[in-house]
């Protein structure tokens, strides 16, 4: 749809890439939607497979878009040459896995991935190109049969509304049928490239466009093997599994796809093409039978003199509804300790003898207490700790006796994790937060490393490395692998990873296993060598957290449920009703008359009666993060699941219509103001923190309103002033608790009464109180803070009626007279296990 013209940048001296959009379909909105899609997708991605966007913009009314400039030549050009050599098509799919890897991670899917969208550079490296289809996770639906059947005629890229988007032959079946899409329609549409590149032969190719969806989405290509003889079956697994018509049968992420790929690349000799074009029939048939015998005969001997590996055992240890917030081998791995968040929502330290038919005891003088580390008969804890915000956890660090008798050391408060080395030395991390910073430190005041978030330190064993995750969102939730000896040389071993939680070395000490999941899966057991490769060791129908490894290979490890609840009580009734839609359902709003909630799940965006009298509306918008309710109830504020973009979602007929960003590069909560004329949002411009803004409903007159570090939580009535928060662990130039700021500027009021941890969420309809809760606490009291006085009044207290394994409530929404409320609940409930033969 576009034209690629070579170019001169005479500020920066260098060659590069213009391309514009074809002049023929310049005026186009579609096609211009479409291209400044694409410059937007590839410019906020940053990975060496993604061509480099260096600039946007439009001149003369034209878009154009500024990239790198490649010397090369696609992938389609290097096909119609014949076929690629095995081991060279693996590492072109390594290179393009990690790629979607990131552009996944992201938000971003590409949705067009094929031969001519792939570009290989003079030095081999992969680049892909065209994110002009791609989409940043917000979902849509398609319904009209329009495609790109792989031609060069840029009027055949119908991408509006209602169109199957994709070129015939590569799209994934979901794609064809128009139906819903989501990251693995990449892996899809890379398994037919891979098809192409091991056979030589489109997977799906037929005479027409029409013939061709029909083979995508009824029949199965023909087997590679049968194509390729040379082909080692490993790999024709591999493609196949990336072919599946079911999206769950697929990799369920483009990093596991590349994973697969590296250790076909690492295990298989390369292969040699083999022409059978003259080879009698006879000859294949013998050939054929000594292959079989010779067969035979290895496997025969492989048995006798290497007889086959254990297969993987697991023991359940425990079996009651509770979460496991701790557990280690102890006393030379003949027991193991944990401690456990059951009935009492209070953590209990357990021991467990690993021999038949013994009974977990709870430790006297462990009350309250989360295990960090063990080592012998020494216990590392955490004592009263308590949330402070995404998944990080604080408490006061003491070592311990196992027999709590002996040898109490406090060590500290704010401590998130401890590790203990065989000398009893510890490497302990400190945090202050989402907003603040984590440091390692080992022994006790000297500073290996600082990161906005670090986690889970876990000593070799030589005792001369720490591997530990790194966030540099802060928020606790995504993490990296690295290590750091102890004068601080610290080396990155993996990308970052989402829903990473759980860290140990290898029996052998040469790799850190890790758990850690995908965008849209469960934590699987992983493991990366020293060198940076990886692989996956174990996987489960759920999340997986990965606690300790002794050094005869046992494994520790808890399967995790974890599920955001939506309860609270609709007006005129007693008790709290159950609104959640599924086990991923976050509050966003409640309406001032508390008979609607608007919330996100985890495929979509909806509204419901808080009576539960009729079904959830859903908005039509795919994943996105739900923020504010409209005052007359007709629109819904959204961010979407990129963070970079608000949207206003009708809530009956109409399009959805983006606000223009003045230069906000990411979202993180937004308010209507009570005319509906203005928004305030936290937002924050690139190299700054999230601070609070207010402009017009039509982008204009954007303002800021607070300092870096303060988030805006609730507008009064007369949408005059906001109520504000400080993000945990930072010290802005602002009041501590509770600040007032005006919408129309100037300097900031406390709240007198209102404490650190106190999160406003509302005013009363007088204007002269705030409803506020304890975020931090669980349960989680609510309060009515009078401004003029400081009065403090608990009105409520907050917690579902199960209590076990409830960790946080995230979210809390009320109506102005406080009669009616809801709120959201983060639940894990996990089961210990002990794993042996795992490699």
């Amino acid at each position: 749809m576009g034209e690629v013209y070579r170019a001169f940048d005479a500020r920066l001296h260098r060659d590069v890439a213009l391309k514009i959009i074809h002049p023929a379909l310049a005026l186009t909105p579609e096609h211009v939607d479409r291209f400044s899609r694409e410059a937007r997708a590839a410019g906020s991605l940053n990975h060496p497979n993604i061509v480099v966007v260096y600039d946007v913009g439009v001149e003369g009314g034209i878009p154009y878009v500024i990239s790198e400039l490649l010397e090369g030549e696609s992938l389609r050009q290097r096909l119609d040459r014949g076929l690629v050599p095995y081991r060279k098509a693996l590492d072109y799919g390594i290179q393009m896995a990690q790629a979607l890897g990131a552009a996944h991670a992201a938000g971003i899917w590409h949705r067009d991935i094929k031969p001519a969208n792939t570009f290989i550079t003079g030095d081999g490296r992969i680049k892909i190109l065209d994110f002009g289809l791609a989409k940043l996770a917000e979902g849509e639906r398609a319904s009209r049969a329009q495609v790109d059947a792989g031609t060069d005629d840029p009027t055949a890229d119908a991408t509006g509304p209602g169109v199957i988007r994709g070129t015939a032959g590569y799209m994934s079946p979901e794609q064809a049928r128009g139906q819903r899409v989501d990251h693995r329609t990449d892996i899809f549409s890379l398994g037919a490239v891979l098809y192409e590149m091991f056979t030589g032969v489109r997977a799906f190719q037929r005479e027409s466009t029409v013939e061709t969806l029909h083979a995508i989405i009824r029949d199965d290509p023909v087997d590679p093997l049968e194509i390729n003889r040379a082909l080692p079956p490993a790999a024709a697994v591999t493609v196949r599994r990336c072919l599946e018509k079911s999206v769950e049968e697929r990799f369920q992420s483009a990093r596991d796809l590349g994973f697969q790929l590296q250790q076909l690349r690492e295990g298989t000799l390369p292969a040699r093409a083999v022409d059978l074009t003259d080879v009698s029939l006879r000859r294949r048939a013998l050939m054929g039978a000594l292959a079989v015998v010779a067969v035979v005969a290895a496997i025969a001997l492989g048995l006798y003199l290497w007889p086959a590996p254990a297969p993987a055992r697991f023991e359940q240890l425990t079996f009651r509804r509770s979460r496991i917030d701790g557990a280690r081998f102890a006393l030379n791995g003949q027991a193991v300790v944990y401690s456990e968040v059951a009935e009492t929502n209070r953590p209990r330290v357990w021991r467990l003898y690993l021999s038949e038919n013994s009974k977990a005891e709870p430790l006297p003088k462990f009350d309250r207490m989360s295990i960090l580390a063990a080592h012998q008969g020494e216990l590392a804890v955490s004592l009263d700790r308590r949330f402070i915000g995404g998944r990080h956890f604080v408490g006061k660090l003491k070592t311990f006796q196992m027999d709590g008798t002996l040898n109490e050391r406090e060590l500290g408060s704010d401590v998130e994790d401890a590790d203990l080395d065989a000398s009893g030395i510890l490497a302990v991390v400190f945090s202050s937060g989402t907003g603040g910073e984590s440091r390692l430190e080992s022994p006790l005041g000297h500073v290996l490393r600082t990161a906005r978030s670090i986690r889970c330190p876990r000593f070799s064993r030589d005792g001369r490395q720490i591997a530990f995750f790194e966030d540099s969102s802060g928020a606790g939730i995504m993490g990296q692998v690295a290590v750091v000896d102890l004068e601080g040389h610290y080396h990155p071993l993996t990308e970052v990873w989402n829903n990473a939680r759980g860290i140990a070395w290898s029996p052998r000490g040469d790799e850190v296993w890790f758990t850690a999941g995908g965008w849209s899966a469960d934590r699987a057991l992983r493991a990366v060598d020293l060198r940076g490769r990886q692989r996956v060791v174990a996987t489960a129908p759920s999340s997986l957290t990965l606690w300790d490894i002794a050094p005869d290979g046992r494994v520790l490890l808890t399967r995790d449920e974890e599920e955001r609840g939506l309860v609270g009580m609709s007006p005129g009734e007693t008790e709290e009703r159950d609104l959640s839609l599924d086990d991923s359902s976050g509050l966003a709003s409640l309406s001032a008359d508390g008979r609607s909630v608007l919330f996100s799940d985890r495929f979509g965006l909806y509204l419901r009666s808080t009576d539960g009298s009729t079904e959830p509306m859903d908005l039509g918008f795919g994943k996105a993060f739900a923020n504010d309710l409209s005052p007359d109830g007709n629109f819904a504020l959204v961010t979407t699941a990129s963070l970079n973009r608000l949207v206003m979602i009708p809530k009956g007929a109409g399009h959805p219509r983006e606000l223009p960003t003045n230069g906000i590069a990411t979202y993180s909560g937004a308010l209507w103001s009570p005319d509906g004329r203005r928004i305030i949002f936290n937002g924050a411009m690139p190299g700054e923190q999230s601070r609070a803004y207010v402009m017009d409903v039509d982008g204009g007159g954007l303002r800021a309103l607070t300092p870096q570090n303060m988030k805006a939580m609730a507008v009064s009535p007369d949408g005059s002033w906001v109520a504000a928060e400080r993000v945990a662990g930072t010290s802005p130039d602002a009041p501590p608790g509770v600040s007032l700021w005006p919408v129309a500027g100037g300097p900031a009021r406390a709240v007198p009464g209102s404490q650190e941890d106190d999160r406003p969420v509302g005013w009363t309809d007088d204007g002269k109180s705030l409803w506020a809760f304890r975020w931090t606490e669980v349960p989680a009291d609510v309060y009515r803070l009078e401004i003029a006085t400081g009065r403090r009044e608990r009105v409520r207290t907050l917690m579902p009626r199960e209590i076990a394994g409830v960790e946080s409530i995230l979210t809390f929404r009320t109506t102005p007279d406080g009669r009616a409320y809801f709120y959201t609940y983060r639940r894990v409930l996990s089961k210990l296990y002990l794993a042996r033969n795992l490699r």
